[in-house]
Protein backbone atom coordinates (compact mmCIF):
# COMPACT_ATOMS: atom_id res chain seq x y z
CA UNK A 1 0.00 0.00 0.00
CA UNK A 2 1.07 3.25 -0.73
CA UNK A 3 2.00 5.48 2.06
CA UNK A 4 -0.65 8.16 3.55
CA UNK A 5 -0.27 11.62 2.05
CA UNK A 6 -1.21 13.73 4.93
CA UNK A 7 -3.47 17.20 3.49
CA UNK A 8 -1.33 20.28 4.26
CA UNK A 9 -2.21 22.11 6.84
CA UNK A 10 -0.88 25.28 8.89
CA UNK A 11 1.43 24.09 11.68
CA UNK A 12 -0.29 24.98 15.20
CA UNK A 13 1.80 25.34 18.04
CA UNK A 14 -0.08 24.19 21.52
CA UNK A 15 2.34 24.75 24.74
CA UNK A 16 5.26 22.28 23.59
CA UNK A 17 3.21 20.37 21.06
CA UNK A 18 3.25 21.74 17.13
CA UNK A 19 0.03 19.92 15.35
CA UNK A 20 0.03 20.13 11.48
CA UNK A 21 2.42 19.93 8.53
CA UNK A 22 4.58 17.03 9.01
CA UNK A 23 3.86 16.87 12.82
CA UNK A 24 3.26 13.77 14.33
CA UNK A 25 -0.78 12.87 14.92
CA UNK A 26 -1.03 13.70 18.27
CA UNK A 27 -3.33 11.66 20.52
CA UNK A 28 -5.84 14.44 23.28
CA UNK A 29 -8.45 13.37 26.17
CA UNK A 30 -10.10 14.80 28.46
CA UNK A 31 -10.49 15.08 32.16
CA UNK A 32 -13.42 13.61 33.83
CA UNK A 33 -13.53 15.32 37.22
CA UNK A 34 -14.84 18.81 37.64
CA UNK A 35 -11.98 21.12 37.08
CA UNK A 36 -12.34 23.38 40.20
CA UNK A 37 -11.24 20.20 42.14
CA UNK A 38 -7.27 21.06 41.05
CA UNK A 39 -5.42 18.38 42.84
CA UNK A 40 -8.18 15.35 41.30
CA UNK A 41 -7.44 17.15 37.66
CA UNK A 42 -3.47 16.44 38.31
CA UNK A 43 -3.20 12.94 39.47
CA UNK A 44 -6.15 12.14 36.54
CA UNK A 45 -3.54 13.97 34.34
CA UNK A 46 -0.40 12.53 35.25
CA UNK A 47 -1.91 8.81 34.82
CA UNK A 48 -3.56 10.05 31.31
CA UNK A 49 0.22 11.14 30.63
CA UNK A 50 1.73 8.03 31.71
CA UNK A 51 -0.92 6.17 29.43
CA UNK A 52 0.39 8.57 26.09
CA UNK A 53 -1.53 11.37 26.44
CA UNK A 54 -0.18 14.22 24.66
CA UNK A 55 -3.14 16.37 25.44
CA UNK A 56 -5.35 17.02 27.81
CA UNK A 57 -8.74 19.49 27.93
CA UNK A 58 -10.47 20.39 30.73
CA UNK A 59 -14.15 21.55 31.15
CA UNK A 60 -14.00 24.95 32.27
CA UNK A 61 -17.73 25.50 33.37
CA UNK A 62 -17.59 28.73 36.60
CA UNK A 63 -15.05 30.85 37.90
CA UNK A 64 -13.83 28.57 40.24
CA UNK A 65 -12.64 26.34 37.26
CA UNK A 66 -10.96 28.87 35.54
CA UNK A 67 -9.05 29.87 38.33
CA UNK A 68 -7.87 26.42 38.96
CA UNK A 69 -5.69 26.09 35.57
CA UNK A 70 -3.29 28.55 37.31
CA UNK A 71 -3.06 25.31 39.87
CA UNK A 72 -2.96 22.64 37.54
CA UNK A 73 -0.81 24.35 34.54
CA UNK A 74 2.61 23.75 36.72
CA UNK A 75 2.02 20.27 37.74
CA UNK A 76 1.40 18.63 34.42
CA UNK A 77 3.86 17.76 31.57
CA UNK A 78 1.25 18.35 28.53
CA UNK A 79 -0.33 20.95 27.01
CA UNK A 80 -3.62 22.42 29.18
CA UNK A 81 -6.65 23.06 27.06
CA UNK A 82 -9.84 25.10 28.43
CA UNK A 83 -13.20 23.80 27.18
CA UNK A 84 -15.65 26.94 26.90
CA UNK A 85 -19.29 26.97 26.74
CA UNK A 86 -22.15 29.93 26.78
CA UNK A 87 -19.47 32.40 28.60
CA UNK A 88 -17.07 33.63 26.95
CA UNK A 89 -15.75 35.72 29.68
CA UNK A 90 -14.56 32.29 30.84
CA UNK A 91 -12.15 31.79 28.11
CA UNK A 92 -10.97 35.24 29.30
CA UNK A 93 -10.65 34.34 32.37
CA UNK A 94 -8.68 30.91 31.33
CA UNK A 95 -6.36 32.63 29.25
CA UNK A 96 -5.19 34.98 32.09
CA UNK A 97 -4.40 31.87 34.76
CA UNK A 98 -2.47 30.07 31.76
CA UNK A 99 -4.22 27.71 29.72
CA UNK A 100 -2.43 27.03 26.48
CA UNK A 101 -5.30 26.35 24.26
CA UNK A 102 -8.86 27.99 23.91
CA UNK A 103 -11.84 25.87 22.35
CA UNK A 104 -14.94 27.53 21.41
CA UNK A 105 -18.36 26.16 20.74
CA UNK A 106 -19.97 28.39 17.88
CA UNK A 107 -23.16 26.63 18.79
CA UNK A 108 -23.47 28.83 22.23
CA UNK A 109 -20.51 31.43 21.82
CA UNK A 110 -21.74 33.17 18.75
CA UNK A 111 -22.00 36.91 19.56
CA UNK A 112 -19.41 38.95 17.20
CA UNK A 113 -18.04 41.37 19.96
CA UNK A 114 -17.36 38.17 22.75
CA UNK A 115 -15.87 36.15 19.82
CA UNK A 116 -13.48 39.17 18.83
CA UNK A 117 -12.86 39.60 23.21
CA UNK A 118 -11.44 36.13 22.67
CA UNK A 119 -9.42 36.34 19.93
CA UNK A 120 -7.57 39.69 21.01
CA UNK A 121 -6.75 37.88 24.41
CA UNK A 122 -5.23 34.80 22.70
CA UNK A 123 -3.65 36.72 20.38
CA UNK A 124 -2.11 39.00 23.26
CA UNK A 125 -1.12 35.47 24.89
CA UNK A 126 0.00 33.77 21.76
CA UNK A 127 -2.09 31.12 21.91
CA UNK A 128 -4.62 28.80 19.53
CA UNK A 129 -8.42 28.79 19.27
CA UNK A 130 -10.27 25.57 18.15
CA UNK A 131 -13.55 26.19 16.97
CA UNK A 132 -14.89 23.10 17.63
CA UNK A 133 -18.35 22.23 16.65
CA UNK A 134 -20.86 19.58 18.13
CA UNK A 135 -24.01 18.02 16.11
CA UNK A 136 -25.96 18.61 19.31
CA UNK A 137 -25.49 22.56 19.86
CA UNK A 138 -26.03 23.41 16.74
CA UNK A 139 -30.20 23.58 16.24
CA UNK A 140 -32.69 21.45 14.86
CA UNK A 141 -31.17 21.80 11.08
CA UNK A 142 -31.79 18.49 9.13
CA UNK A 143 -28.38 19.26 7.42
CA UNK A 144 -26.41 18.64 9.86
CA UNK A 145 -23.31 18.40 8.19
CA UNK A 146 -24.31 21.69 6.31
CA UNK A 147 -24.72 23.54 9.27
CA UNK A 148 -21.63 22.66 10.62
CA UNK A 149 -19.34 23.59 7.97
CA UNK A 150 -21.52 26.68 7.76
CA UNK A 151 -21.31 27.61 11.21
CA UNK A 152 -17.45 26.86 11.32
CA UNK A 153 -17.03 28.75 8.24
CA UNK A 154 -18.90 31.80 9.65
CA UNK A 155 -16.35 31.71 12.72
CA UNK A 156 -13.02 31.58 10.49
CA UNK A 157 -14.58 34.92 9.04
CA UNK A 158 -14.30 36.85 12.56
CA UNK A 159 -11.36 35.24 13.33
CA UNK A 160 -9.52 35.96 10.06
CA UNK A 161 -11.31 39.48 10.24
CA UNK A 162 -9.05 40.35 13.54
CA UNK A 163 -5.80 38.93 11.67
CA UNK A 164 -5.99 35.52 13.94
CA UNK A 165 -4.90 32.44 11.74
CA UNK A 166 -3.20 30.59 14.86
CA UNK A 167 -6.70 28.01 14.74
CA UNK A 168 -7.85 24.63 15.08
CA UNK A 169 -11.24 23.09 13.60
CA UNK A 170 -12.92 20.30 14.94
CA UNK A 171 -16.39 19.34 13.31
CA UNK A 172 -17.77 16.14 15.80
CA UNK A 173 -21.37 14.51 15.27
CA UNK A 174 -22.63 11.59 16.92
CA UNK A 175 -23.41 9.90 13.62
CA UNK A 176 -20.23 8.58 11.54
CA UNK A 177 -21.29 9.55 8.08
CA UNK A 178 -22.13 13.13 8.82
CA UNK A 179 -18.75 13.80 10.74
CA UNK A 180 -16.85 12.03 8.06
CA UNK A 181 -18.67 14.13 5.71
CA UNK A 182 -17.96 17.40 7.46
CA UNK A 183 -14.47 17.48 7.49
CA UNK A 184 -14.40 16.14 4.17
CA UNK A 185 -15.74 19.15 3.05
CA UNK A 186 -14.13 21.73 5.36
CA UNK A 187 -11.21 20.24 4.45
CA UNK A 188 -11.71 21.36 0.85
CA UNK A 189 -12.42 25.12 1.98
CA UNK A 190 -9.40 25.87 4.65
CA UNK A 191 -5.72 24.63 5.60
CA UNK A 192 -6.10 24.87 9.34
CA UNK A 193 -5.44 21.76 11.12
CA UNK A 194 -8.45 19.84 12.32
CA UNK A 195 -8.65 17.76 15.79
CA UNK A 196 -10.54 14.27 15.14
CA UNK A 197 -13.40 12.77 16.78
CA UNK A 198 -16.65 11.40 17.04
CA UNK A 199 -19.16 12.76 20.14
CA UNK A 200 -21.87 10.88 22.23
CA UNK A 201 -20.56 7.39 21.27
CA UNK A 202 -22.77 5.12 23.49
CA UNK A 203 -21.65 2.02 25.03
CA UNK A 204 -17.80 1.96 25.41
CA UNK A 205 -17.22 -1.10 22.80
CA UNK A 206 -19.81 0.44 20.75
CA UNK A 207 -17.91 4.03 20.65
CA UNK A 208 -14.17 2.76 20.57
CA UNK A 209 -15.57 0.84 16.95
CA UNK A 210 -17.66 4.09 15.79
CA UNK A 211 -14.84 6.17 16.50
CA UNK A 212 -12.24 3.74 15.29
CA UNK A 213 -14.34 3.86 11.56
CA UNK A 214 -14.61 7.54 11.12
CA UNK A 215 -10.84 8.43 12.42
CA UNK A 216 -9.64 5.60 10.28
CA UNK A 217 -11.25 7.08 7.17
CA UNK A 218 -10.49 10.24 7.87
CA UNK A 219 -6.42 9.47 8.22
CA UNK A 220 -6.49 7.11 5.22
CA UNK A 221 -7.40 10.25 3.05
CA UNK A 222 -4.81 12.49 4.68
CA UNK A 223 -7.10 14.42 7.13
CA UNK A 224 -6.89 15.25 10.96
CA UNK A 225 -3.82 16.21 13.00
CA UNK A 226 -5.01 15.85 16.22
CA UNK A 227 -7.56 13.03 17.50
CA UNK A 228 -9.42 12.16 20.82
CA UNK A 229 -11.69 9.23 21.20
CA UNK A 230 -14.53 10.15 23.09
CA UNK A 231 -15.68 7.15 25.55
CA UNK A 232 -18.06 6.52 28.49
CA UNK A 233 -15.07 4.45 29.89
CA UNK A 234 -12.12 5.53 32.19
CA UNK A 235 -9.77 7.91 30.09
CA UNK A 236 -6.91 5.60 30.16
CA UNK A 237 -8.80 3.75 27.49
CA UNK A 238 -9.10 6.93 25.15
CA UNK A 239 -5.43 7.10 25.03
CA UNK A 240 -5.01 2.73 24.43
CA UNK A 241 -7.93 3.11 21.71
CA UNK A 242 -5.82 6.62 19.95
CA UNK A 243 -3.15 4.69 19.96
CA UNK A 244 -4.34 1.00 18.21
CA UNK A 245 -5.59 3.55 15.47
CA UNK A 246 -2.72 5.57 14.65
CA UNK A 247 -0.32 2.34 14.63
CA UNK A 248 -2.97 -0.02 12.33
CA UNK A 249 -2.59 2.86 9.75
CA UNK A 250 1.27 3.15 10.09
CA UNK A 251 0.99 6.63 11.49
CA UNK A 252 3.14 6.44 15.01
CA UNK A 253 4.52 3.59 16.57
CA UNK A 254 4.32 3.06 20.22
CA UNK A 255 5.80 -0.45 20.50
CA UNK A 256 5.68 -3.63 19.57
CA UNK A 257 2.78 -4.84 16.82
CA UNK A 258 0.97 -7.74 18.48
CA UNK A 259 -0.47 -10.32 15.61
CA UNK A 260 -2.43 -13.08 17.09
CA UNK A 261 -5.04 -15.31 15.97
CA UNK A 262 -8.63 -15.56 16.89
CA UNK A 263 -8.52 -19.45 17.25
CA UNK A 264 -10.52 -22.44 16.28
CA UNK A 265 -10.44 -25.66 16.63
CA UNK A 266 -7.07 -26.64 15.99
CA UNK A 267 -5.83 -24.69 18.42
CA UNK A 268 -4.42 -26.96 21.37
CA UNK A 269 -3.50 -24.20 23.94
CA UNK A 270 -5.49 -21.70 25.89
CA UNK A 271 -4.30 -19.06 22.78
CA UNK A 272 -6.32 -16.32 24.45
CA UNK A 273 -4.75 -16.70 28.02
CA UNK A 274 -1.57 -16.22 26.61
CA UNK A 275 -2.02 -13.09 24.41
CA UNK A 276 -3.69 -11.55 28.08
CA UNK A 277 -0.76 -12.60 29.92
CA UNK A 278 0.98 -10.63 27.10
CA UNK A 279 -0.77 -7.86 27.09
CA UNK A 280 -1.12 -7.16 30.83
CA UNK A 281 2.92 -7.76 31.23
CA UNK A 282 3.39 -4.93 28.28
CA UNK A 283 1.39 -2.59 30.01
CA UNK A 284 3.43 -2.85 32.68
CA UNK A 285 6.53 -1.96 31.28
CA UNK A 286 6.19 -0.36 28.09
CA UNK A 287 8.11 2.75 29.14
CA UNK A 288 11.13 0.89 28.87
CA UNK A 289 10.41 -1.25 26.20
CA UNK A 290 12.26 0.20 22.77
CA UNK A 291 10.63 2.48 20.66
CA UNK A 292 11.67 0.68 17.52
CA UNK A 293 8.93 -0.65 15.43
CA UNK A 294 8.38 -4.67 15.71
CA UNK A 295 6.44 -7.26 14.86
CA UNK A 296 5.53 -10.11 17.67
CA UNK A 297 3.25 -13.19 16.42
CA UNK A 298 1.54 -15.45 18.67
CA UNK A 299 -0.07 -18.00 17.04
CA UNK A 300 -1.95 -21.21 17.75
CA UNK A 301 -2.20 -23.41 14.70
CA UNK A 302 0.12 -24.99 12.26
CA UNK A 303 -1.75 -23.56 9.41
CA UNK A 304 -1.25 -20.12 9.63
CA UNK A 305 1.28 -20.45 12.68
CA UNK A 306 4.60 -20.94 11.46
CA UNK A 307 4.18 -18.83 8.33
CA UNK A 308 3.41 -15.74 10.33
CA UNK A 309 6.06 -16.14 12.91
CA UNK A 310 7.93 -16.25 10.49
CA UNK A 311 7.09 -13.16 8.67
CA UNK A 312 7.44 -11.66 12.04
CA UNK A 313 10.57 -9.85 14.48
CA UNK A 314 9.48 -12.52 16.49
CA UNK A 315 7.00 -15.40 16.71
CA UNK A 316 5.85 -18.49 18.29
CA UNK A 317 3.75 -20.87 16.51
CA UNK A 318 1.78 -23.13 18.62
CA UNK A 319 1.70 -27.30 18.05
CA UNK A 320 0.32 -29.30 21.23
CA UNK A 321 0.95 -27.79 24.69
CA UNK A 322 4.68 -26.36 23.31
CA UNK A 323 5.05 -23.83 20.61
CA UNK A 324 8.40 -22.91 18.28
CA UNK A 325 10.23 -19.49 19.15
CA UNK A 326 10.73 -18.13 15.54
CA UNK A 327 13.47 -14.65 15.33
CA UNK A 328 13.88 -12.77 12.26
CA UNK A 329 12.26 -15.80 10.74
CA UNK A 330 14.62 -18.55 12.08
CA UNK A 331 13.10 -21.39 14.30
CA UNK A 332 14.92 -21.27 17.63
CA UNK A 333 13.88 -23.19 20.25
CA UNK A 334 10.46 -24.69 21.77
CA UNK A 335 8.26 -22.80 24.14
CA UNK A 336 6.05 -23.72 26.80
CA UNK A 337 2.63 -22.41 26.99
CA UNK A 338 2.80 -20.52 30.69
CA UNK A 339 5.76 -19.00 30.04
CA UNK A 340 5.13 -17.62 26.97
CA UNK A 341 4.64 -14.19 28.26
CA UNK A 342 7.50 -13.96 30.28
CA UNK A 343 9.65 -15.43 27.40
CA UNK A 344 8.63 -12.54 25.15
CA UNK A 345 9.01 -10.18 26.73
CA UNK A 346 12.63 -11.03 27.55
CA UNK A 347 13.38 -11.12 24.02
CA UNK A 348 11.29 -7.67 23.34
CA UNK A 349 13.61 -5.89 24.90
CA UNK A 350 16.88 -6.89 23.09
CA UNK A 351 15.49 -6.10 19.88
CA UNK A 352 17.40 -3.27 18.75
Amino acid sequence: MDKIIRRKTRVVKIGNIFIGGNNPIAIQSMAKVKTEYAEKVIRQVRLLEGAGCEIIRVAVKDIKDAKAIKKIKPKIHIPLVADIHFDWRLALESIENGVDKIRLNPGNISKKEQVKDVVKAAKSAKIPIRVGLNSGSIGDDPDQVGAMVKAAGSYLKILEGMGFYNTVISLKGSDILDTVEAYRRMSNICDYPFHLGVTATGFPLHGAVKTSIAIGALLLEGIGDTIRVSLTDEPQQEIKTARYILESLGLRNFGPQIISCPTCGRCEVDLAKIVKDLENKLSDVGVSLPAKASKIAVMGCVVNGPGEARHADLGVAFGKKEGLLFKKGKAVRKVSAHKCADMLVDEIRKLV
